[in-house]
């Protein structure tokens, strides 16, 4: 995938994960939901916008979503059945269009990541990639991706998660439904193996602020930045710098990175 591929605007990028829920429930590895009273409905961080398909985005799900879309199930997967090895695992939430999802697939081929976007045709042109760059570590599944995560995904079996410009929510009264929320991180850790490491990265700076402060709150997780230091880290290696990123840093936008590591039991 080339890299100077635009990317929207962090603000018009969505979640592909439900918002944190506010209630806790139930035992460890389990995620409590929030509902609206009013309709008795899960209460989520995304938005589904419409997009327009291109032909080669449609091509793509026609011809490659049966090999690597995978569906919704709610039980626990073989992922080593799924890819065909046994291999580390990153699961990705929201990967937008996918240009950073098949760049680091490309550069990590010892690695196998698993997409999770409910946006067809961001599903569509991370296909299309795949089938390009002949991507063998990626599978993709389109839903919601707390039901993923808490149905599909083992507790402790992630070799890292990441988070990529999530939907800041930029008015205040809505930083409610922003997705790094306390529980939802503690969720997020249980998935984590021993050392394995959450990632999340943000262009607005007083979603970082939030972000360090719930990160750091979680028990479970300990902030690889060096001691010191303002918390957050540089961008690493393996995230690539996109062609709006890169256009954002040139006028001055800050951009922030952090990750987390799942502390040993």
């Amino acid at each position: 995938m080339a890299s100077d591929v635009p990317m929207p605007p962090a603000d018009e990028m969505t979640d592909a994960a439900a918002a944190a829920p506010s209630d806790p429930v139930g035992g460890a590895g389990e995620v409590p939901v929030a509902t609206d009273s009013r309709h008795q409905r899960p209460v989520r961080s995304f938005v589904l916008r419409a997009g327009r398909m291109g032909t080669g985005q449609i091509r793509a799900l026609e011809e490659l979503a049966p090999r690597f879309r995978l569906p919704y199930q709610a039980q626990l997967q073989d992922w080593d059945a799924h890819f065909g090895r046994q291999a580390p695992r990153v699961l990705e939430i929201g990967f937008g269009m996918g240009q950073a999802t098949a760049q680091i697939a490309a550069a990590r081929p010892e690695l196998d990541f698993i997409g999770v976007e409910v946006h067809e045709p961001g599903v569509g042109s991370l296909l299309k990639m795949i089938g390009e760059g002949g991507l063998g570590n990626v599978r993709i599944v389109q839903h919601d991706a707390v039901e993923v995560l808490r149905d599909m995904v083992a507790p402790g079996s992630l070799a890292g998660l990441h988070i990529y410009f999530p939907d800041p929510w930029h008015k205040k009264r809505h930083h409610k439904r922003r997705l790094i929320q306390p529980d939802f991180v503690a969720f997020l850790a249980t998935r984590l193996a021993p050392g394995g490491w959450l990632h999340c990265a943000t262009d607005w700076q007083d979603y970082a602020v939030q972000m360090l402060e719930v990160l750091g709150g979680c028990p479970a997780l300990e902030n690889t930045a060096a001691p010191g230091s303002d918390g957050y880290v540089p961008r690493p290696e393996m995230r690539p710098l996109t062609r709006f990123e890169a256009r954002g840093l040139r006028l001055g936008h800050g951009v922030w990175d952090l990750v987390f590591r799942r502390k040993a039991d």
